[in-house]
């Protein structure tokens, strides 16, 4: 008989028990493909000795090497849902304090644009450094 945290006593589903142990046993199995599939995949794209003439295989060494950046779309998609989001989440103070509501539509707009603004600000910093660094080799 096996005791449950709460200290009942009660039985334990077999089908339970199997199921952790299986999923104990795949994230370990995961964890090795895992580290071997991580040195296959730099040896074959990301080494810097490696040059493809396909397209495809090209952007995914650009894209693993991380030469191609993804957080600046992902930085302006999401400017643009925080902005609408404070604008008209802000029509909800509207009926309880008007002042209240300019502060939210102004100030928590501008407040959005300075982070998302310093966020593109080192992205562009990045992007300078890069192509920098490429007019000098």
């Amino acid at each position: 008989m096996l005791i449950s945290p709460n200290g009942s006593s009660g039985l334990v589903s077999p089908s339970l028990l199997e199921g952790s142990v299986g999923s104990i046993i795949w994230t370990i199995v995961a964890f090795i493909l895992a580290i071997v599939g991580a040195f296959v995949v730099y040896f074959l794209f990301v080494k810097p000795e490696s040059k493809t003439d396909n397209k495809f295989l090209a952007w995914l060494k650009e894209f693993l090497d991380f030469q191609t950046m993804l957080i600046e779309p992902i930085l302006k998609i999401s400017y643009i849902f925080t902005a609408l989001f404070i604008t008209l989440s802000s029509f909800a103070i509207i009926g309880t304090s008007f002042l209240g509501f300019l502060a939210t539509l102004i100030v928590g707009n501008l407040l959005a644009r300075v982070g998302y603004e310093a966020g593109m600000l080192i992205i562009g910093i990045w992007k300078n450094t890069t192509e920098i660094n490429k007019r000098t080799r």
